[in-house]
């Protein structure tokens, strides 16, 4: 029951949050300090969660280095850099992580 509590708890909160920016003066929404915030906050957010999930280990609680996804990780900002469309992105990450766990990295 305490997880159907904090799910509905959870979804109040993104629709008030949702509500609050649709409600927001636009005096506030035009302020160039704002528009800067919210366009560095999700590529943060972005940038956190892949530095997370790259470095889990095995349990899924504690950080530990995989050469292996490191590796493909490395091979897929490459293919950024070279503006590769973005199933190339994941194909070359997939490939070089796939072709480092068969070498035994």
């Amino acid at each position: 029951m305490t997880l159907w509590i904090a799910l509905a708890a959870t979804a109040a909160g993104c629709y008030l949050l949702k509500y609050a920016g649709l409600a927001a003066p636009r005096r506030l929404l035009d302020n160039p300090w704002l528009r800067r915030f919210a366009t560095a906050v999700p590529l943060a957010l972005l940038a956190a969660l892949i530095a997370v999930e790259a470095l889990r280990g095995e349990g899924g609680q504690a950080l530990a280095w995989d050469t292996a996804r490191m590796g493909g990780l490395g091979a897929a900002v490459a293919a950024l850099v070279l503006r590769a469309p973005f199933l190339v992105v994941i194909v070359t990450a997939a490939a070089v992580t796939a072709g480092l766990r068969a070498l035994g990295l």
